[in-house]
């Protein structure tokens, strides 16, 4: 028996009870004659005690271990005389009389601690080291408790989960695919799924009416904080249901896993039209965590000659709350964020309502007192606000305006990472262009705190409409039927009325565990660059290999 215990049980109520336990020597302490070790598994870590006056050749051998060493010890459960209340076992120690190495350990290149000394690409090399880290650990058991409470939510609710195909036929239209290779078909391939979207529209019409499925998908683009070339969907549809039927039913589900796995109750979840978040935010997935919604100006700043906002078609400002008191240097560094090429901003206007009441603007030669009081009127501004105003091409400047009202945001300490704010984003245009989540038309996104946590639609379930729909889009009766022909042709036995979402589950634990980046919620990730660099994956591949499935690379700069 290599352990009757893990190294996160053992409390008071075992004092005097002989235990066996095994883990990884985390830290080892000498003082006099005494030798701590830390000792951790999965679940927590346990103090070992090694007294050189009762046993010096178990001290001596307990010196000699390193840092990360699977070793395994028995020993007496006692109370420990200097406590630790920051850890479950604080209160015991294991007093140790026999240790055995299991395995010893080169020094690990980075330390195994929260505050790790290790960079990213470092951590990534030694992933299987880096999940040894208390902080990625939790992550990942997070993943798993939200998973499992979307299973028990869904199956309650007498949802099926039902596997669909990895390798599949490829589309080129929209993100780009992963290819795979068909040795038993000669120059034709595969491609790897970017959503199960075909196949669970299929199961509506094989009367399958309630799906669900954790899947993975994949897309071959570039890389952000919020995407990885293969990431998880908590997939889902639904038939004979109109649009509130999907979002009452997943709100449901939202709402459930915050209170099982945060204890937060939600109240319900305000709807947003898509022309509204672009009026009020610029953005399809507004952080209603604060306020600083835009406010038009356009009809209040023409006619005085100033050219900047007179050719403007949209002229646009924010309120910051109580930051009229902004030095120069402080309005200047907005500016050079607005101007940043990642923004592309042309300049900041700002206009201060002082706290003795009277206005200050970047533009006052060109706008009277009375002028600049109806912005600040237009605005419900108060002594003490600051108004910053972008003018221009109005999809552009409402893109713009929307990314320093989030600077002004986290710049006061709005974005708190322990509120949640969720809202659902509809009527979105019908042929809206959407890179995020591949379907037909957007109806619906599942918002939190500005992040687009899942979208879905109610389908087109007639097959004379979805061939409009395809010519519309660009097909050629040929093209859609050589694509999509099984779909159509499925549609015409029988197709029920349905509907969906998918939700990005890397996305929503990534916002459960108040982390910028999903790259810490899943187990074994890519670097931005695509590439897993512990496994240095993708690589070449033997000449044979290739020649069995008839592929030929161009040598670099060759013409053939």
């Amino acid at each position: 028996m290599y352990r009757s215990n893990t190294c996160g049980e053992l409390r008071l109520s075992d004092l005097n009870k002989e235990v066996t336990l095994s883990g990884w020597v985390s830290r080892i302490r000498k003082m006099g004659g005494m030798t701590f070790i830390d000792l951790r598994d999965r679940y927590g870590i346990t103090q070992l005690s090694f007294n050189q006056e009762v046993n010096q050749h178990l001290c001596e051998q307990a010196n000699s271990l390193g840092r990360e060493w699977v070793i395994q010890v028995t020993g007496t459960v006692q109370e420990r005389s200097s406590k630790n209340p920051r850890i479950p076992t604080g209160e015991i120690e294991i007093i140790v009389n026999k240790l055995t190495v299991l395995n010893a350990s080169k020094t690990p290149p980075f330390t195994i601690e929260t505050d790790s000394d290790g960079g990213d690409e470092l951590r990534m090399k030694y992933r299987y080291l880096d999940l040894r880290r208390d902080v990625v650990r939790q992550n990942l058991e997070l993943r798993h408790k939200m998973a499992l409470e979307t299973r028990h939510y869904l199956d309650e609710r007498k949802f099926l989960e039902v596997e669909t195909p990895v390798l599949i036929g490829s589309t080129p239209e929209g993100a780009r695919d992963f290819i795979v290779p068909s040795r038993m078909n000669p120059g034709q391939f595969y491609a790897l799924p970017q959503s199960p979207q075909l196949f669970k529209q299929l199961l509506m019409v094989a009367g399958f009416d309630r799906y669900f499925q954790i899947v993975k998908c994949f897309r071959d683009e570039d890389l952000r904080a919020d995407r990885q070339p293969e990431f998880t969907q908590i997939d889902c549809e639904m038939s004979f249901v109109e649009q509130d039927d999907v979002l009452n039913t997943f709100e449901g589900l939202t709402k459930h896993l915050f209170k099982t796995i945060k204890g937060i109750d939600l109240p319900p979840f305000p709807r947003m039209s898509y022309a509204d978040a672009m009026k009020l935010y610029g953005s399809d997935k507004p952080d209603t965590r604060f306020g600083m919604t835009f406010v038009e100006l356009k009809e209040l700043t023409m006619g005085r000659e100033f050219k900047v906002f007179d050719s403007a078609e949209y002229v646009g400002a924010i309120r910051v709350p109580g930051c009229a008191s902004y030095t120069r240097r402080q309005l200047d560094e907005l500016t050079d964020f607005v101007k940043r090429p990642q923004i592309g901003a042309q300049g900041l206007i700002y206009l201060r309502y002082n706290e003795d009441g009277t206005l200050k603007s970047s533009v006052d030669k060109f706008y009277s007192e009375e002028d600049l009081r109806k912005w600040a009127e237009r605005c419900d501004a108060v002594p003490g606000d600051l108004i910053l105003v972008l003018a221009g091409e109005t999809e552009k400047t409402r893109k713009q305006l929307s990314e320093l009202r989030l600077e002004m945001g986290s710049r006061l300490g709005l974005r708190d990472k322990g509120r949640f704010e969720c809202l659902w984003v509809v009527d979105f245009p019908l042929l809206e262009k959407d890179e995020e989540l591949d379907r037909f038309f957007a109806a619906y996104d599942l918002v939190i705190n500005g992040v687009e946590i899942g979208g879905g639609s109610i389908r087109i379930h007639d097959s004379q409409l979805q061939s409009k729909m395809f010519s519309v889009l660009g097909f050629t009766e040929e093209r859609a039927q050589e694509q999509f022909g099984f779909l159509m042709n499925a549609f015409r036995y029988g197709a029920p009325p349905h509907g969906g979402i998918a939700f990005g589950l890397d996305r929503f634990v990534s916002i459960f565990a108040g982390l910028e980046s999903i790259r810490d919620t899943i187990a074994f990730p890519k670097n931005t660059a695509g590439r897993d660099v512990m496994i240095d994956a993708p690589s070449s591949v033997e000449e044979e290999q290739l020649d069995e499935l008839g592929i030929q690379l161009k040598p670099r700069g060759g013409t053939h």
